[in-house]
């Protein structure tokens, strides 16, 4: 357990790509066993945070800090992030030829049956196993794929980019209903453009990014329908008490 209490602290976090400024000064902590979402207009720095929690090389921390479960991650290597316990669904992750679905989550779960119960949560069909990772898939089975190597992982943090993105209204109630039981024990950060993912997962507290940093903070539903009613332009504007300290 982290002596703060936080699994994830981001201190004054300011981040750039190839000299270009993505992050600016943000600042975000969650507590062990929270779901906090995080919401922002297109371009904002979404994405950009995730990947830099992660470690991709091409995001280069100019200031600030990242620390998880008391350990500053900050300039830490992707594939120990990942053994500290990250995880990350992509919004839009790439076709992979030459590696079966099937073989990645056996060799994540070391358990043929283990694989098969996660695929009979995700309600996956069977013959997508033996399929190169993602070819062909449509939305919703590109999601649910995301989601099973993910839960074959059972890492504690988990990162979601947009998985209410492309999917149509049934596959949105079972991937987020899934997600929702996933975190029952775990910690997340998870971001959303609609809010769709809402209906069905339940959140403890809301972020709004604009123009790189974190404006606004607090009960996501409280934030999704202001946001709703009245634009991006409320966040800039809400009450002192909503901005981040």
């Amino acid at each position: 357990m982290s002596l703060t209490g936080n699994i994830l602290e981001i201190k004054d976090l300011t981040v750039q790509v190839s000299g270009k400024k993505i992050l600016n000064n943000v600042s975000l902590n969650i507590p062990e066993g929270e779901v906090h979402i995080l919401f922002g207009p297109n371009g904002s720095g979404k994405s950009s945070l995730i990947l830099t929690v992660l470690g991709i090389p091409s995001y280069k921390v100019v200031s600030g800090s990242i620390f998880f479960k008391d350990k500053d991650i900050t300039h830490m290597p992707i594939n120990e992030r990942v053994k500290l316990g990250i995880s990350i669904a992509f919004q839009n992750p790439p076709a992979i030829r030459g590696i079966k679905l099937g073989g990645i989550l056996e060799r994540l779960t070391a358990d043929k049956k283990a694989v098969g119960n996660l695929m009979e949560k995700v309600k996956f069909p069977q013959e997508l196993l033996d399929r190169d990772v993602n070819l062909g898939f449509s939305g919703g089975e590109v999601k649910k794929s995301e989601i099973l190597q993910v839960l074959a992982q059972n890492n504690e943090f988990i990162m979601f980019d947009e998985p209410d993105s492309g999917v149509d209204i049934e596959n949105l109630q079972v991937v987020g209903t899934l997600i929702n039981e996933m975190l029952s024990e775990k910690s997340a950060l998870l971001i959303t453009h609609q809010g769709h993912i809402l209906r069905y997962v339940n959140a403890d507290k809301a972020h709004v990014l604009i123009n790189h940093t974190i404006v606004c903070s607090g009960e996501p539903v409280n934030i999704l329908t202001q946001i709703l009613n009245e634009g991006y332009g409320w966040c800039m504007k809400c009450p002192k008490t909503m901005r981040p300290q």
